[in-house]
């Protein structure tokens, strides 16, 4: 049996002008929708484009809850690559096998809020990079909570 390979599933935008990335955007014509709000400051916005990947633009205060490299303030960047998985399973392996071949990781493996299993690491280039499994309804919670410290 063939595994799955991972792909790209996401490219997230960390805004800390939410209003005018957003309005930005939108001004280049992607439809996206009004942002959910929840009273705790977290600005979230999503949307699929016809290319089949998941366009997510975040601000600032979400970007600190699941990010607790962003939390102690080693990572700033505000683009998010996430490649998908086929299997929980391989988001630890994932990052156990690239943080092992000398690559910063950034958030270690945890199940997330939104029902991914979740890790973040550091490209050569210094760009964030998110390992995630696809999202299981059931393992979503709310309100989010910071993800563990690495």
């Amino acid at each position: 049996m063939l595994k799955a390979k991972p792909f790209i599933s996401q490219v997230n935008l960390v805004a800390t002008q939410f209003d005018q990335t957003l309005a930005f955007y939108r001004l280049l014509g992607l439809d996206l929708p009004e942002p959910a709000a929840d009273p705790s400051g977290v600005l979230h916005v999503e949307a699929d484009v016809p290319s089949g990947a998941h366009f997510a633009l975040d601000n600032e205060h979400l970007a600190r809850l699941y990010n607790a490299a962003r939390r102690a303030g080693t990572d700033r960047n505000s683009v998010l690559v996430c490649i998908e998985f086929a299997d929980r399973t391989e988001i630890d392996a994932a990052y156990a096998r690239l943080t092992a071949a000398g690559h910063e990781g950034l958030q270690p493996p945890h199940d997330a809020f939104w029902g991914s299993r979740f890790a973040m690491v550091r490209d050569p280039e210094g760009n964030s990079v998110g390992l995630r499994s696809k999202a299981e309804d059931a393992l979503r919670s709310w309100p989010p909570q910071d993800s563990p410290a690495g």
